[in-house]
This record gives C-alpha cells, sequence and structure tokens, in this order.
C-alpha cells in the first residue's frame, strides 16, 4: 500500500456493486417504513427483539457507552479532516457530503414515518440508561444512518483484512442504541439501510480506490 494516494482519476472507480448497495439500503429502508406506518407501530416480534438485547446486564453499560457514540455527528467531520491530512481528498469530500446528507434524508424520513422512543412506543418495560429520553422522534436512528455511511466510504480505503472492524463498529451502534433503551430494533436497522443508501451512492459519485491498491 502506498503511503500517498493522489486523485489521478485512473486510481479510482466506480462499482456496479455500490449501485446494488445503494438500491438494497432504500429498499430495506422503504420497508421499514411501510411496517412501522405513520401510527409508529412497533409489531411483537420487534418488541421480543427489544426486550433481549434492552434486557442484557446492566454491567454492559459502561462497556457499550463508547461504541454508540461513534454515530454522533461530529464524526463525520473528525474523520474528514483525517482524511484531509492523509491527503484522501476524495474521500474527505464524501465524509463531509455524508453528513450533510444523513442531516436531510434522516428529516425527510422523520416527516414522513412518525415513532416515539421505546420509553413511550415500548413503554414503562423499557429499561433507559444514561441520559436517554423517554419522548422523542426515533424512527430512524441519526448513529446508525451516520455510522453506515461512514463505514461504507471508509471501507475500500482499508486493508482487506481490516475491513470487517468498520462494519463490526456499525453492529455495535446499532446494538448499543437498543441497548441503552434510545431506539427499536427497526430504528436502527433502518437508519443502517439509509446509511448504505447514502455512502454507496456517494461511493459512485466520488469514486473508490481500484482494488488492487489495498490488498494487504
Amino acid at each position: 500500500m502506498t503511503d500517498v494516494e493522489t486523485d489521478t482519476p485512473t486510481r479510482f472507480e466506480r462499482r456496479p456493486a455500490d449501485a446494488l448497495a445503494a438500491l438494497a439500503g432504500l429498499g430495506v429502508l422503504l420497508a421499514g417504513m411501510a411496517i412501522v406506518g405513520s401510527d409508529g407501530h412497533v409489531p411483537e416480534w420487534e418488541r421480543s427483539t427489544f426486550d433481549a438485547v434492552n434486557g442484557l446486564p446492566g454491567w454492559l453499560y459502561p462497556v457499550m457507552w463508547p461504541f454508540q457514540q461513534l454515530g454522533v455527528i461530529v464524526v463525520g467531520p473528525l474523520l474528514a479532516l483525517v482524511a484531509l491530512l492523509l491527503r484522501r481528498y476524495r474521500l474527505a469530500l464524501a465524509l463531509v457530503l455524508a453528513t450533510v446528507l444523513k442531516l436531510g434524508l434522516e428529516r425527510v424520513v422523520k416527516a414522513a414515518v412518525s415513532r416515539e422512543r421505546p420509553g413511550t412506543s415500548i413503554g414503562d418495560t423499557a429499561e433507559l440508561r444514561g441520559d436517554v429520553s423517554v419522548s422523542g422522534e426515533s424512527f430512524v436512528s441519526g448513529h446508525a444512518v451516520l455510522a453506515a455511511a461512514m463505514a461504507c466510504l471508509i471501507v475500500p480505503y482499508l486493508p482487506r483484512r481490516w475491513r470487517w472492524v468498520a462494519w463490526l463498529l456499525v453492529a455495535l451502534v446499532m446494538v448499543g442504541r437498543t441497548y441503552v433503551g434510545a431506539h427499536n430494533p427497526l430504528d436502527v436497522v433502518c437508519g443502517a439501510a439509509l446509511g448504505v443508501a447514502i455512502g454507496s451512492g456517494l461511493n459512485l459519485v466520488v469514486g473508490v480506490p481500484r482494488g488492487d491498491q489495498y490488498r494487504t
């Protein structure tokens, strides 16, 4: 792997797989929106899944707390700054655009589908940890949106043996947000799906490094 990756066009490609991933992400999001509906419905199977994750032992909270913070909005600009310092200019641009798109598209989804946080939509049985609110718009999870979008953008720049780590972190954000009682399972699943659609779509726009650059 070379240290300097300039923006030479021949070193970048636009992959059909990113188009498929973006479409798949939108499909999952739309399916979730149909399930939740305008009344914020929580199906029984989703309630059971929430109970299983939210009911994990309390001693896990200090372990899970840092991971769920990976989805906060400041992460996007910070990663963009790191990309600039490393002269990964296309990545830096994509990370900034992903942050902006996350803010805009999340609002579009929330305007179409309204569901309260588990403290209200699940009720008193939900275990709320930390500073999690009882009420407030919950679908989709903005943390999951940003984490998944960042993963889609960063993974093509990572050596192959480390790419799974990015997706593990996305999964931990999703589990963590459910564990603390901030979101129902479909909130984080559909949030991640929207993030995949954003990240994969941006990969198509700005291009990603050709596969032979980061084999190891």
